[in-house]
């Protein structure tokens, strides 16, 4: 398989920051969603009385601290912070008939970002995991205190649907290294509303997409697409390309540049009442670890998160290639991705050899801007 283009290095520097705006510009589309949210709850948390309380009672939040004690990976102390972002394939309740399939009782991490914001929140990178990625699962304990014995070989996406939040968080840990500082999860529904109150978003496509199971029908052309069809695209792997979750990750990419550029036209601080449409929204979007789940602590957070624009943003997936047993699975290259941990751990921009002639979807510029 083709390498996947690799960004240059995440920290801009005096100089030379203009010359790779449009790799950085590249991200997916729930890490914008979580920036959304938290910048959205900084406007809208910053009144009184009804507001603050209606906008409180929404945020869900588990306790990864108390579910994963202490046998974790040191925090930084270089000033850096990591971030774990997940989209929740659930089928119940009304993600069901927008997620497709069944509710059978379970849901996996549909998506999941590691999202490294610098030293000085001027500039951060985020690394997409697969979820196709096999994995050895650590045991882990979920937010109810239930124990999952470990597991070999199985998709990262399982531990979710195994432990939950905490389960996600100690696999991620274990795989890099890396302590994670905080934890965002967005659900289907929560993001299908959030694009509807944005008043949809408008890409073009270069080939027809037609995939049943992420209910989304486009031909090629212009479209401002709703919600629901935004949720499908982000989610589509069989209506266009090689069907991989690869270039899945690829049309997510390419959307996030459509939904940058949308967000900056919404005029939401001149409408009070759109405003708080849209903080209502996504605070009942979401959910967080218990140091993010107020009001208060998501608008410190957003604040230390304004000064990151999309043209700071370096995005790579984990270095990943094909498993010889499996084409529809993936294996970590440990080499490279070992690269792309010591750099985070460091705080130091990702190498661009880390994602050279690794695995990648064939997706890529099927979904243009207008």
């Amino acid at each position: 398989m083709s390498a996947e283009s690799t960004p240059e290095p995440g920290i801009p520097e005096s100089g030379h920051g203009a010359r790779h705006r449009g790799t950085r510009r590249r991200s997916k589309a729930l890490l914008i969603t979580a920036w959304t949210v938290a910048g959205i709850v900084v406007l809208g948390g910053t009144g009184v009385g009804y507001v603050y309380f209606k906008l409180n009672g929404n945020i869900k939040s588990v306790d990864i601290n108390q579910a994963l004690g202490t046998d974790r990976p040191t925090k930084a102390d270089n000033g850096s912070e990591n971030i774990l972002v997940l989209g929740s394939d659930s089928r119940s309740g009304s993600n069901e008939k927008l997620g497709g399939g069944a509710d059978d009782g379970s849901a996996r991490s549909d998506t999941a970002m590691i999202v490294h914001v610098y030293e000085g929140r001027k500039a951060a990178s985020v690394v997409s995991v697969p979820r196709d990625t096999l994995v050895d699962r650590p045991e882990c304990t979920d937010s109810d205190g239930g124990t999952h014995p470990a597991a070999t070989g199985v998709m990262f996406n399982s531990a979710y649907s195994t432990g939950g939040a905490a389960c996600a968080v100690r696999t991620v840990e274990s795989i890099t290294g890396i302590r994670m500082d905080h934890y965002l999860e967005v659900d289907f529904s929560g993001f299908q509303k959030l694009i509807d109150e944005l008043g949809g978003v408008t890409v073009t496509t270069t080939k027809d997409i037609d995939d049943p199971q992420s209910h989304l029908d486009l031909t090629a052309g212009t479209h401002k697409l709703s919600g629901e069809q935004a949720l499908g695209l982000v989610r589509t792997r069989h209506g266009v390309g090689d069907g991989s979750d690869l270039g899945r990750i690829q049309l997510q990419q390419a959307f996030v540049k459509a939904l940058v550029d949308q967000v900056k036209q919404v005029g939401v601080l001149t409408d009070p009442t759109k405003l708080f449409a849209l903080a209502d929204t996504a605070t009942k979007a979401v959910t967080t670890d218990s140091e993010l789940g107020s009001v208060n602590s998501l608008v410190s957070f957003a604040n230390g998160l304004k000064g990151i624009s999309a043209s700071h943003m370096t995005m790579v997936t984990t270095p990943v290639q094909y498993d010889p047993a499996n084409p529809n699975r993936v294996l970590l290259d440990e080499t490279k991705s070992q690269q792309v941990w010591t750099a985070l751990k460091n705080d130091r921009p990702i190498p661009a050899t880390a994602t050279k002639n690794t695995a990648t979807g064939q997706a890529k510029d099927v979904i243009t801007t207008p």
